[in-house]
């Protein structure tokens, strides 16, 4: 959770955002749109060098790999901010000693929407940590809902067509080899989670791992 206590409020406004940056980062990195009537974000667009911003003590969410069962493939399934708990896990070495293949998909309305997420996945590979593991392990997938583009649709459209299994060469998910996660708003993540049951995966969490589980914390 991170919020401001904007002067003349009673109270700060607190908002739950995913942390962007890795875990061994000295930093943290927080990725947001800006609205401009929002609650925190119309006050949170104006910062500056210096400005207090208040940050929960404790870090919570379900997007942890402790969560999901060993297995071949990881898909995170991202829509807008969403991809921001999946910057983080890019850039994560366990990844990649996990998993033999990692599909992070992006999907937005507009392709500026695209470039946070694009020049991030170009970056990795001058990464020193996971720079040499991404190369051939890393599959980034965009696609956009509202402009012509190479791939266009819904994740969920994607996964019920087939078109994205058959985009990242791989076959239809399953049980034994495929873990996910999810993120973004939370129509996108009903509606993936039901598809992705259809596979046959089932929900775990941190005390009791599964097949795939849904950022409960956060919506973007």
């Amino acid at each position: 959770m991170i919020g401001l206590h904007p002067e003349g409020a009673k109270k700060p406004i607190m908002r739950a955002y995913s942390i962007a940056s890795p875990s061994w980062d000295e930093k943290l990195d927080f990725y947001s749109i800006k609205v401009q009537d929002g609650p925190l974000t119309s006050h949170l667009q104006k910062i500056k060098e210096g400005d207090e911003v208040i940050l929960a003590k404790k870090s919570v969410g379900t997007l942890v790999l402790d969560a999901l069962l060993p297995g071949k493939r990881l898909y995170m399934f991202s829509t807008g901010t969403g991809i921001a708990p999946f910057a983080s896990l890019i850039r994560d070495p366990d990844t990649y000693e996990r998993y033999e293949q990692v599909i992070l998909t992006h999907t937005c309305r507009q392709k500026a929407e695209l470039s946070y997420g694009l020049n991030l996945v170009k970056g990795l590979k001058e990464d020193p940590l996971v720079g040499e593991m991404v190369d051939g392990k890393l599959l980034h997938i965009t696609s956009l809902t509202r402009e012509e583009y190479p791939l266009k649709g819904r994740i969920t459209t994607l996964l019920e067509s087939g078109q994205l299994f058959e985009n990242a060469g791989v076959p239809k998910m399953n049980p034994q080899e495929d873990r996910v996660m999810i993120c973004g708003s939370m129509d996108m993540i009903n509606d993936t989670k039901a598809i992705v049951e259809t596979f046959g995966l089932t929900e775990g969490s941190n005390s009791k791992p599964a097949e795939f589980v849904v950022e409960k914390a956060f919506v973007g």
